[in-house]
């Protein structure tokens, strides 16, 4: 009975501790840093929700955002801004907050530097209501 508690206790933390990151994110909720762009060579590929990467959509990768959250990431250079799903998981590069579509990149202007320092701010969350 013992090893079958300890078992369940465990088990508990582990999916609190894995679970936190996602159920944490909130309507309203701003995150400032470092975003990138996927590389062209990506164009195709599964992304890890399924759904196909086109270079010519507005996605991006956050490492623990829910799959299906909306953003909107602001360059605060230029005041340029879009909105976007995130549809797929990463950047994996330390210091990186999201990793932008091509066409995300190129609406904020940072193709030619590559990353740009940026704001984003959830819109929503898919299962939650926004404002609640």
């Amino acid at each position: 009975m013992t090893n079958k508690l300890s078992l369940l206790l465990v088990s508990l933390v582990l999916l609190t501790a894995i679970s936190s990151p996602l159920m944490a994110a909130q309507p309203g909720q701003v995150m400032t840093g470092v975003a990138s762009y996927y590389h062209d060579s990506l164009h195709g590929n599964k992304t890890a929700s399924g759904k196909v990467y086109n270079k010519n959509k507005l996605s991006a990768a956050h490492k623990t955002l829910p799959l299906g959250t909306k953003v909107r990431v602001t360059e605060p250079k230029t005041g340029r801004s879009v909105v976007l799903e995130v549809n797929d998981r990463g950047p994996f590069i330390k210091g990186r907050i999201i990793d932008l579509s091509r066409r995300a990149a190129t609406e904020l202007g940072m193709i030619k530097k590559g990353l740009a320092k940026v704001k984003v701010e959830i819109l929503s969350v898919p299962g939650r209501r926004s404002g609640a």
